[in-house]
């Protein structure tokens, strides 16, 4: 692949990825403030969002960068990813975590719902781009046996 291809992968994953985070904040946003408005939150509903998507993108690029790159072994980079997004979480959570908030469990709960949804895209982005690689490693180890 060259760079336009990947640079245009590149593109389209920021937007499915944009697409997502506008319409599950949308949902949790509107779910939240009409059904649970006297909660108050640690930590604004935007701010989740913004983390989750940066954190995603960031993955992503990285693995898109690589790829570019000639290295193939883009599922150890992907869990190094992960682990690395979870110890950031846990930096992200650690000062609602420590506060003298009486209810914690909305925001943590706040937190890891759309972790799991932003997760769950991930994966299945990171397996889509996989899959192609090994679509088109196939059909090249195919042509040259011939």
């Amino acid at each position: 692949m060259n760079y336009r291809e990947l640079l245009k992968k590149q593109i389209i994953f920021f937007f499915k990825l944009l697409v997502l985070t506008l319409f599950v904040f949308g949902i949790h946003y509107y779910t939240f403030f009409s059904f649970f408005s006297e909660i108050e939150l640690g930590l604004p509903l935007w701010l989740v969002y913004a983390v989750h998507f940066v954190l995603v993108y960031a993955i992503f690029t990285i693995i898109n960068y690589r790829y570019r790159k000639g290295k193939t072994e883009i599922f150890n980079v992907f869990m190094v990813g992960t682990i690395l997004k979870m110890v950031l979480v846990i930096f992200f959570l650690l000062p609602l975590i420590l506060s003298d908030q009486k209810n914690k469990i909305p925001d943590v709960l706040n937190f890891f719902l759309p972790y799991f949804i932003f997760l769950g895209f991930e994966v299945y982005s990171i397996f889509t781009f996989s899959s192609e690689y090994i679509y088109i490693h196939l059909v090249c180890c195919l042509i040259e046996c011939d």
